[in-house]
């Protein structure tokens, strides 16, 4: 089942998608979250600091699996995903630092750091809540569009229209890492439920072509018309095109 939330705006969104985590995180105080990335979330990941600050919430006994980092960065780098996630999220937040994960992306076997990963992710019990962006060409975590949906971590090229994407967090796209490891299908598929937050006008045409065209590796988010949980937050421009055309699916 898929419930798509319309909120007016980013601040909106945010809120509602924050309150999706914190019942998750309240109703099983040792939850998986799998956690996300990119610009999105970052209203998100805010107001679940504050409600922990405010002792709304606590995420003493939860663990994190974040879906992706890129491959050859160090935890240290302001660009890698680990530095992002201390900054935005787990500093302003009760977690211990031991129970926080993400791929290393320092390992020089990306193939044993891939193996490792998914063995971490099952023996946590997998995740109870994956939280996902999308990206312009449809992808989900770094799967980007394929002949094949990719079942476990892997390491990827990444495509020229991503790196040209994240280029604006680098001095220049040529000092953008051109693979990232990232969480593959599988276990995002497997987990329990899933919250996709979604912003900006430019996020409207892909957003309607994931949930409403066909289930294609072309478009890696698609696959998630197949799983039985799936909760849409986004902001009125990027559900511009799906409001005018499927208003019937929209939640206000």
């Amino acid at each position: 089942m898929i419930r798509i939330y319309y909120a007016n705006d980013y601040e909106a969104m945010s809120r509602r998608a924050a309150t999706f985590i914190a019942a998750q995180v309240l109703a099983k105080p040792d939850s998986v979250l799998g956690l996300a990335t990119g610009s999105s979330p970052v209203g998100m990941y805010a107001e679940l600091g504050r409600m922990c600050a405010a002792g709304e919430i606590t995420f003493s006994r939860v663990h994190t699996v974040n879906l992706d980092e890129y491959y050859g960065l160090s935890p240290e780098h302001p660009q890698s995903y680990r530095y992002f996630m201390e900054k935005n999220f787990f500093s302003k937040i009760d977690i211990p630092a031991a129970n926080t994960n993400l791929p290393d992306g320092k390992n020089p076997s990306p193939a044993a750091e891939c193996a490792r990963y998914d063995a971490l992710i099952e023996s946590l019990g997998g995740i109870d809540l994956q939280l996902l962006g999308i990206g312009h060409n449809g992808h989900i975590g770094f799967n980007e569009p394929a002949d094949a949906f990719v079942p476990g971590t892997n390491c990827v090229d990444l495509t020229a229209d991503t790196i040209e994407m994240n280029s604006r967090f680098f001095a220049s796209a040529d000092e953008v890492p051109k693979r990232a490891l990232t969480m593959g299908i599988r276990a995002i598929m497997q987990a329990k439920k899933i919250l996709m937050v979604v912003n900006g006008e430019n996020k409207s045409q892909i957003l309607e072509r994931a949930f409403f065209g066909p289930v294609t590796p072309a478009v890696p988010a698609s696959i998630l018309q197949l799983h039985p949980d799936v909760v849409v937050c986004a902001d009125a421009p990027a559900m511009a095109i799906l409001a005018a055309k499927h208003p019937e699916a929209v939640i206000r």
